[in-house]
């Protein structure tokens, strides 16, 4: 059989490839130029293959039409956002995946993120990297609101990082079992946005999520908090994330992720107050090996039945 890997991150680490090489009996391409696909360049990448692993690619309707060799797809990485599962459960496309893995890599950056901007680290830094010299220290994270929206493995892992900044937690998870074990309570959405003083994004993107905070949820938030998404490119909008900086609504942004990608709009990244990264929440040395790691694993079993 032939396998094919489309994550630059996998394909690049020596090490992973040789755990393919030690345990797959087929050919392997790898995704060593570390190509952002098309949707067409995709289905040319993956034309012949039996199994994929796959990263951010969108593996939609149109891709699995496309490629009717495909028996067997394994997730590199928690979201399974870019899957179509229903569409790969009726042509008899198992996937395999594993959450949490990254989790601690995603909550370190997020944790992170979170000084950065309260004290203005990022902000006095790129303003003396031009020569201006602005003493603005901004505030302690230290007792500060925190809303956490979504409280799966990334949140709970934020939550845990935050304790010893005794800060007040607010949460909240459409799934109330997500609090099973935690003597919380879930807080309404609207109760989060006004008490906040950081809001910190940790659901996947679907239907239900998708321009969860909007214009006109960002006019509700009276502490003007900083808002923070590792999660998915599209649960804030972000064309009402610029109205929402020019109307002073949020103090500030940090974001890992975007609608489009690699290149996300330039009027709101190049912004003093929104500091952005190139999706790497979640590859951490160490969250590289342990999603590829549990996309080989996982691979292994679907492939054995």
């Amino acid at each position: 059989m032939k396998l094919a890997v489309t994550s630059a991150s996998f394909s690049k680490n020596k090490y992973l490839r040789d755990e393919v090489s030690s345990k797959w009996r087929g050919k392997i391409k790898y995704n060593i130029e570390g190509i952002r696909f098309t949707k067409s360049e995709l289905i040319i990448f993956l034309d012949d293959a039996d199994a994929v692993i796959v990263g951010l690619d969108q593996i939609d309707l149109e891709v699995l039409e496309s490629l009717p060799k495909l028996k067997y797809i394994s997730k590199y990485g928690v979201g399974l956002d870019n899957v179509d599962l229903k569409a790969c459960a009726e042509r008899g496309i198992p996937v395999g995946w594993t959450g949490g893995v990254n989790k601690l890599s995603v909550a370190e950056m997020t944790i992170g993120f979170a000084i950065s901007l309260i004290r203005n680290l990022y902000q006095t830094s790129s303003l003396l990297s031009r020569g201006e010299w602005k003493k603005v220290g901004g505030r302690q994270l230290s007792h500060k609101t925190v809303g956490l929206i979504g409280f799966g493995n990334v949140g709970k892992e934020v939550y845990r990082l935050l304790e010893p900044f005794n800060c007040k937690i607010l949460i909240n998870d459409i799934d109330t079992n997500a609090f099973n074990g935690y003597s919380l309570k879930n807080s309404k959405l609207e109760r989060i946005f006004k008490e906040s003083d950081i809001i910190s994004i940790h659901t996947p993107l679907s239907e239900k999520t998708q321009n969860l905070i909007t214009i006109k949820e960002m006019r509700t938030m009276k502490q003007k908090p900083f808002l923070i998404n590792t999660a998915r490119g599209g649960i804030i909008n972000e064309s009402d994330l610029e109205v929402a900086l020019d109307e002073g609504h949020i103090s500030g942004l940090a974001i890992d992720a975007f609608i489009e990608e690699p290149y996300p709009p330039h009027s709101l990244i190049e912004r003093e107050n929104v500091y952005c990264t190139p999706h790497i929440g979640g590859n951490a040395d160490e969250a590289v090996m342990a999603m590829g790691k549990s996309a080989i694993d996982n691979l292994l079993k679907i492939t054995k039945g």
